[in-house]
Formats: structure tokens, C-alpha cells, sequence
């Protein structure tokens, strides 16, 4: 009896004591954020992809090179080289130059540039969206780390559980199906320990391929962070998502790209011209003095063909209208995702704040009645075993929401443009309806086994 009574103590002692996460390096998220931004090279992709639309602005612009012209003109057959023969031969030098319609050049300029900034948004897009990536997979690999804590923890009490239940066993006070029952569980808790060590390799590589760094590259551990709660609603939300969102801006480039167009095929309808001007030097020649002589003329193409036109002008109007069906679908997406995420976020602080404040602590209460009744034999190994697994799977909860909330911020921040706690600060503080809750949000879970040290 007082054999496994000292162990307990010992155990109770023990148990407040978090497994050390061992002495890897924090990681910092902006750091990873601007890695990511500078070597991903998906994200060079679309950069080089804006930087050739952008080089095509120049080009849209330019006039087509000119035409020189050498001949000879009115050349005797049966003396081609011979100048002094026929007064009509003439050595011909000739330039000429396609010129448009006036305001089609720099139509066409105007539509590459509104294509290259299209790209350009889209550029601002791919970088939130991988900043999301990155922010998701951070907060992945810290709820991974938290619940590998708690299970190294559990294990470590469980073993004490064991000790304590083969000592009773052996003095007649226990059974040896508390022993085995005990044995399953701390099982249960290896299983569990092999998959989240598993997960976490696979995020580590997840990140180390949104960073582009080898996948070998370690991740060190991810320090812990406050929960701030969001205070804007969701039409807030929805009109800095129309001001901020680069691909709301993109089609909105595309729309005026498309408007552009139409003028263009409008254009269509007037002719092009081509301006030539020919110096002809003549040889004296059959009692001619020879005079040198000029040609300057002007052609243009008869713009006949309108069907052709019309179609073309048709196309630019369907090219608008799908420009503006895609911004109104946009925008419709945005409003059904910002207030998903907001219900989301809501359920999260809720729930933050239920397990800090109610559940966790209610959970202590009750397994260190436990302990006191199972001191006693007043509570038989089996409740002692459940409520320390009650316990557990809370505290896993809690990390879990925790990181799921930081996640649904990230998320926002790809839908509305900009990070929503900065968004909020620059806006004059308001409740939201729907995130009326403050919780108490410390940057760790509380010590969940203080009632245990008695």
C-alpha cells in the first residue's frame, strides 16, 4: 500500500510537466512568408509570365518596318544592263510605309498594356494564394507539434498508471485487467504517436516545397501565438475585398481590355494606308536630256468585307460580357466564402474559449476526483483511465481550434486581399454580430494537471 502511494505522489507530481519539445530553433513565420515570396518558383513563373505581356506593350504600339524598294524600270530586254539605249530606262530606289487607321496603333497599345496588367494582378493573386499555403502548413505542423507533446506526456503517465496498477495488482488490491487495460491504451497513444510523426515529415516537405528548399531541410518547432478575435462584419469584409482583391483588379483589366477591343473592331471599318515614294535616275538616251524623275503615292485596302467586321466587333462584345460575368461571379464567391469563413472563425472562438474556460477546467476537476477517490478505492482504475483520456482529447481539441482559427484568418486573407486584423485596425473598431465573443486567448493552453499536485 504505501509502495504504490509513493509512486502516485510521484506521478502527480510529474504530471504537470509538459514532454520538452526538445532544442529545435523557433521558426518565424514572416521570415517563412518572404522565403517563400522570393525563391517559389511557381510564383517566378507568373512573374516572368507579366514581364513578357508587359514587353509586348512596345511592340502592340510600333509601326510595321518599311518597305525599300530596288528596280529596274522599262529596261530593254535585249539589252538589259544598257541605260543609254531607251530614255524610258530608269534605275528605281523606292521607300514605303504601311501606316493604320488613325487611333488603331495606339488602340492596340492600350489593350497590351490592360493584358499586361491583368497579369500583373495575377501576379498579387499567386502571392496570396501562397502565402495561405505557407500560413496553412505552419499552423498544420504546430497543431502536430502540440498533439505530440500531449501524447509524449500521456505516455509518460500512463507508464506511471502501469507502475501503479501492477503494485496494487500485486498486493491483492487490483486487477490484472487494469494492468493489460492500461498496456492497450499507452498502445493507442504509440499508434497515435507514429502517425503524427508521420504528418509531420509530410508538412515539413510541404513547406519545404512551398519555400523551395531541399526536402530534407529541418523545420524547427513553431513557437507558440495569441488568438486575436476579428472584429469587422462581413460587409466589411466584402467591401475591402472589392477594394483589395488583385483578381477583381485583373478582370476589371481584362473588362476595359475587352472595351478597348470593340473600339479597335469599330476601327476596322476605316481603311489602312500605304505611303510610297520611288526616285527613278535616268541616263540621256536617244536625245533625251535624261531627267531624273519621283513617284509619291498612296494606297489604302477597300474595307468590303463586313461581315467580317461585324463579327469581329460581336467578339469584342462577348469578350466584355464574359469579362463582367466572371467579375460578378467572383465577387458572388467572395460574399458565400467570407461568410463560411466567419461561421468557421465564430465556431472556433467559441469553442477556444469554452475549453479554456469551462471544459478543460471541468476535466481537471474531474480526474482529480479521480485520483482522490482511486487513492481511496473509492474509484476503480477504469474511471481513473477515462477521465485522464477526457482530459487528453480536450487538450488536443483546444491546439486543434487553435490552429484552425489561424488557418480560417489565412484563408480570409486570400479571399478579401489583405490581412483582416490589419484591415480591422484600420478600420474604427465595431463588434461584428456574428463574433460578439472576447476570449481569453493566452498564447498557451492552460496547465491542464495542476489539481493533480496534492
Amino acid at each position: 500500500m504505501k509502495t504504490y502511494l509513493t509512486i502516485l505522489t510521484c506521478l502527480l507530481l510529474a504530471v504537470g510537466s509538459a514532454s520538452a519539445s526538445g532544442t529545435k530553433p523557433e521558426e518565424n513565420l514572416p521570415a517563412l512568408v518572404n522565403t517563400a515570396l522570393a525563391d517559389n518558383p511557381e510564383l517566378r513563373t507568373t512573374q516572368a509570365r507579366w514581364e513578357m505581356f508587359r514587353n509586348r506593350i512596345s511592340q502592340a504600339g510600333s509601326l510595321d518596318d518599311p518597305m525599300l524598294m530596288l528596280k529596274i524600270q522599262n529596261g530593254v530586254i535585249s539589252d538589259p544592263l544598257n541605260f543609254h539605249k531607251e530614255s524610258m530606262t530608269a534605275k528605281v530606289i523606292g521607300l514605303s510605309q504601311q501606316l493604320p487607321f488613325w487611333g488603331k496603333r495606339g488602340l492596340k497599345q492600350e489593350m497590351a498594356a490592360k493584358d499586361a496588367e491583368s497579369y500583373r494582378w495575377q501576379v498579387q493573386e499567386r502571392k496570396l494564394e501562397l502565402v495561405r499555403m505557407v500560413k496553412e502548413t505552419y499552423y498544420r505542423i504546430y497543431n502536430t507539434d502540440k498533439s505530440l507533446e500531449i501524447v509524449d506526456k500521456n505516455i509518460k503517465v500512463l507508464d506511471d498508471f502501469i507502475t501503479i496498477a501492477e503494485t496494487k495488482y500485486s498486493v491483492g488490491q487490483g486487477t490484472q485487467q487494469d494492468v493489460f487495460k492500461s498496456q492497450v491504451e499507452r498502445s493507442k497513444l504509440l499508434d497515435m504517436k507514429i502517425t503524427l510523426e508521420q504528418g509531420r515529415k509530410s508538412l515539413a516537405a510541404t513547406l519545404n516545397a512551398l519555400l523551395f528548399r531541399s526536402p530534407e531541410t529541418a523545420v524547427g518547432r513553431i513557437p507558440d501565438f495569441e488568438t486575436k478575435p476579428l472584429h469587422l462584419s462581413a460587409g466589411s469584409l466584402r467591401e475591402t475585398a472589392y477594394e483589395s482583391r488583385p483578381m477583381i483588379k485583373s478582370l476589371k483589366s481584362l473588362i476595359e481590355k475587352g472595351e478597348l477591343g470593340h473600339k479597335l473592331a469599330r476601327k476596322e471599318f476605316y481603311p489602312d494606308f500605304n505611303v510610297s515614294l520611288e526616285y527613278m535616275q535616268r541616263e540621256p538616251a536617244m536625245g533625251s536630256e535624261g531627267l531624273d524623275m519621283y513617284s509619291l503615292g498612296v494606297t489604302f485596302n477597300l474595307p468590303l468585307q463586313q461581315e467580317r467586321r461585324h463579327a469581329m466587333v460581336a467578339e469584342s462584345d462577348s469578350e466584355v460580357r464574359m469579362s463582367n460575368d466572371e467579375l460578378d461571379s467572383l465577387r458572388n464567391t467572395i460574399g458565400a466564402d467570407i461568410s463560411g469563413l466567419l461561421a468557421k472563425l465564430e465556431k472556433r472562438e467559441r469553442l477556444i474559449t469554452l475549453y479554456k474556460t469551462g471544459i478543460i477546467p471541468q476535466a481537471e476537476q474531474s480526474l482529480d476526483s479521480a485520483v482522490i477517490g482511486y487513492r481511496v478505492n473509492k474509484v476503480d482504475f477504469l474511471s481513473l483511465l477515462d477521465s485522464r483520456v477526457t482530459l487528453f482529447n480536450y487538450e488536443r481539441e483546444l491546439y486543434e481550434s487553435q490552429a484552425e482559427y489561424m488557418m480560417i484568418l489565412a484563408q480570409l486573407e486570400a479571399v478579401i486581399g489583405k490581412d483582416p486584423l490589419s484591415a480591422a485596425a484600420a478600420r474604427t473598431p465595431s463588434p461584428a454580430p456574428s463574433l460578439s465573443g472576447q476570449p481569453r486567448t493566452p498564447a498557451t493552453a492552460p496547465a491542464s494537471h495542476n489539481a493533480l499536485n496534492h
